[in-house]
């Protein structure tokens, strides 16, 4: 393992140590309290269900475990590890900006705080190191701040920069931006979105209007609508998946701030229920800590922790 991906590794073991940690110390405490008797396994499934595992993987291990496979923790962990890989292994899908779409064009959405401008920084960040051209977008018009957040990151990776002052029509931002990558030929447009709750109906019909500003300009696009989730957000984030899905068709989703207080295991319950794309998570606040999604890595670390040597 490299130095590059051994700091991934301890990032993202180092967010999941909540889950891992207790999940570890629950499954253990159980196992050592001799013969699991039915009223013992019904408190297993309760301890998966708790750490957001989903009702499938908790009633399996659960299963599992009442018929007495296992003789120790670190088998527990390992089965449940392979378990927790086969659920999140059909979702776990990279995001490849098409070459024949030029520009490729990429509408991240998301709730107020889920990590969407920096998200797009990041990406910016990729496109550039694999030497992709990339228009960044500052669809989000109510706050200046993002404005001038979005520039910030444009400037720091290098990216052509669309905007019009706080308060224009979002759709028209987008709009001029994509005539605008057009005409500088850049390979990747970046179209950054106001903030919004999945309940607020106005807005998330603004959302359709932009959209269908990009389908009018061009018909193939969006090629990506990129969603944004907080993982703090446990089960809520699985209803903002469920509502900007059904409002704008959500292809792929990057789950942010898995280094604070996260239950990891909701990502299980958004990739049984919904089957989308998880195209990257982010552990951290700079490009370093932000990758793909790798099913059996976050599995390993949503379950078993840091592997021995701390590598």
């Amino acid at each position: 393992m490299n130095s590059t991906s051994k700091s991934w590794w301890q990032r993202l073991t180092g967010g999941l140590k909540r889950t891992s940690g207790s999940l570890g110390a629950a499954i253990s405490d159980l196992m050592m309290r001799g013969p699991l008797a039915p009223e013992r396994i019904v408190e297993i499934e309760d301890t998966l269900i708790r750490a957001d595992l989903g009702v499938d993987v908790a009633a399996r291990m659960a299963t599992k475990m009442g018929e007495g496979r296992y003789k120790n923790l670190d088998e527990v962990k390992a089965v449940l590890a392979a378990d927790v890989e086969q659920v999140l292994a059909p979702v776990a899908k990279p995001l490849f900006a098409c070459s024949a779409a030029k520009p490729f064009v990429i509408l991240v959405v998301g709730v107020n705080g889920s990590g969407k401008t920096t998200t797009i920084g990041k990406l910016a960040s990729r496109c550039r190191d694999e030497g992709r051209s990339v228009l960044l977008a500052a669809g989000d018009t109510f706050r200046a701040a993002a404005i001038e957040q979005l520039k910030i990151w444009a400037d720091r990776t290098g990216a052509a920069f669309a905007a019009q002052g706080p308060g224009a029509d979002p759709g028209a931002v987008v709009f001029d931006a994509l005539a605008s990558a057009r005409a500088r030929g850049c390979d990747v447009l970046l179209a950054d979105t106001a903030g919004r709750l999945h309940s607020q109906s106005h807005l998330m019909e603004e959302l359709k209007k932009v959209k269908r500003v990009i389908e009018r300009s061009e018909p193939s696009a969006p090629h990506e609508v990129l969603l944004v989730l907080d993982a703090n957000q446990g089960q809520n984030a699985l209803a903002q998946a469920q509502q900007f899905h059904a409002a704008v068709g959500v292809s792929g989703l990057v789950l942010t701030k898995l280094d604070g207080t996260a239950k990891g295991g909701i990502v299980i319950a958004i990739a049984q229920q919904l089957r989308i794309p998880i195209r990257y998570i982010g552990v951290g606040e700079t490009s370093e800590v932000f990758g793909e999604f790798d099913a059996a890595a976050f599995a390993q670390a949503l379950v078993e922790g840091p592997l021995a040597g701390g590598a």
